[in-house]
């Protein structure tokens, strides 16, 4: 069981990691010397690097308080499991803990989903980027793990 306890906590810092890299990193949408993220637009000539903020479209802003509420609601799912390891009762189920990670995960899908759909027109911006594809990758993550808290249960 010990086992089982410590790879739900590694996943669970895993996908924290992968939720907070896909935030903060400026790689959503990237074609040659462009990229956009959810706070900047950043153009690379000659050496230098400039940077403007992201537009102030609806849309976007939707993007970023989806990804920042399934960081904050992971994290406060990895505070919940620790304090019920150590605080329930023999048999209980972590079932605060499996909330808050199925509502992290429904965050980050709805935010890539929005990204997907609303994607900025430009020319020059060819494909998605790394962070995209990290946030796509921490949906299912996430999921996955708030089900295994769902059916996992506190044993001495």
């Amino acid at each position: 069981m010990l086992f089982i306890l410590l790879g739900v906590l590694l996943l669970h810092l895993v996908i924290l990691i992968l939720l907070i890299v896909s935030t903060a990193a400026s790689a959503w949408s990237v074609g040659g010397n462009k990229s956009k993220d959810l706070w900047f637009d950043c153009l690379t000539t000659s050496g230098t690097y400039q940077c403007k903020h992201a537009s102030n479209e609806e849309w976007i802003q939707a993007v970023q308080a989806l990804m920042i509420l399934s960081c904050i609601f992971c994290f406060c799912a990895l505070i919940a499991f620790l304090y019920q390891l150590f605080r329930m009762v023999k048999g209980g189920q972590f079932f605060f803990t499996a909330i808050f990670q199925i509502l992290a995960s429904v965050f980050v899908m709805c935010g890539a989903i929005i990204y997907t759909v609303m994607r900025p027109d430009d020319a020059t911006i060819t494909h998605f980027g790394y962070a995209y594809v990290l946030a796509w990758v921490a949906f299912p993550l996430c999921l996955i793990s708030g089900l295994i808290y769902i059916v996992l249960r506190k044993t001495e």
